[in-house]
């Protein structure tokens, strides 16, 4: 097993009280593996991730369980040890291209200073290669488009930027958060093309992070679905698309507009919004949005039940 995440918990301290971002999440990813992880905002999906890639800096940030990278424990992991693999074995592709990227260098000459951070390759060497990735991730001149600086790039073309940046060691894992938000269909179409290509040259992992349930649909093996700090469902992509269980997941699917057939005069929609961390419910989180909900929901927090496709509901369990 490439990846295996154990009883991750991810806790904030705060002025309002201890915030518990992740709440027990686990998870397993072996090579070649797509794993398509959806939920809405604040459902914890990108702090795990963060967790995994070491880069949760805050003091007042609390990390535990296991992360075992090949074997080898990630939490603890000396600062020097964490920097050496990512980048080279394990990259991430960040949602905001802005902050991700130095204003005050060209993208060229970032993109080839994590090259040679990594590898053992020549100024020249670095520059052509950094070419040859603005070539695939679709900029129009990449030779031109190395000597620009971030400010005179569009959020796209940005975000092309990055992905560049993530894939230029070709790493065993990739971490993608939201790697398509600023992108219009077509260029989506064209990183997704790339993602398959590092799986299918490199049997690279991939753990896809996004809204996108049409993405997702189209590119995961298997799919997480997260809701306040917790895994609420996970499976195959087939058997999750083709029988959800969760009524969190029920409702994600539903919210989608259909392809085929009579045109609805107004989309499903999840009432209500995400609990607030800080007064989670005290039983499932999600039961006052819930449209199946019974008593037993406001006392008893469900479990993540076991096997290759499980939710953790309590009619789920009772079935």
């Amino acid at each position: 097993m490439m990846l295996s995440v154990r009883d991750l918990r991810v806790s904030f301290r705060t002025e309002d009280g201890l915030i518990r971002a992740i709440d027990g999440v686990s998870f397993d990813l072996d090579k070649g593996e797509i794993l398509g992880v959806v939920g809405e905002s604040g459902s914890g999906k990108t702090v795990s991730l963060l967790a995994v890639m070491g880069l949760i800096n805050d003091p007042n940030a609390t990390i535990e369980g296991s992360i075992r990278y090949n074997g080898r424990e990630l939490i603890g992991l000396p600062a020097r040890e964490l920097r050496h693999l990512r980048g080279s074995e394990i990259a991430m592709i960040f949602q905001d291209p802005m902050t991700a990227l130095t204003p005050v260098y060209t993208i060229g000459w970032q993109i080839a200073e994590q090259i040679r951070a990594h590898q053992k390759i020549s100024k020249a060497k670095a520059l052509a290669r950094v070419e040859e990735l603005l070539a695939e991730v679709n900029f129009p001149n990449p030779r031109e488009a190395m000597s620009r600086y971030p400010h005179q790039l569009s959020g796209g073309m940005r975000q092309r930027a990055v992905i560049a940046m993530a894939l230029s060691c070709n790493p065993a894992l990739l971490v993608a958060d939201e790697p398509t938000t600023a992108l219009d269909v077509t260029v989506q179409a064209g990183i997704l093309d790339l993602v398959r290509k590092l799986r299918a040259t490199h049997n690279s992992a991939v753990v896809f992070i996004t809204h996108d349930m049409g993405v997702v649909s189209e590119l995961a093996d298997r799919v997480m679905v997260m809701y306040a700090g917790r895994i609420v469902e996970r499976g195959s992509r087939a058997a999750l698309f083709s029988e959800p269980r969760h009524p969190y997941t029920r409702a994600l699917l539903g919210s989608i507009p259909p392809l085929t057939g009579e045109k609805p005069r107004r989309l499903p929609a999840i009432p209500g919004s995400p609990p607030s961390l800080l007064r989670l419910p005290h039983g499932c989180a999600f039961e006052p949005r819930c449209p199946v909900r019974y008593e037993a929901c406001t006392t008893e927090k469900p479990a993540l039940g076991g096997g290759t496709h499980a939710a953790a509901c309590l009619r789920e369990a009772q079935a």
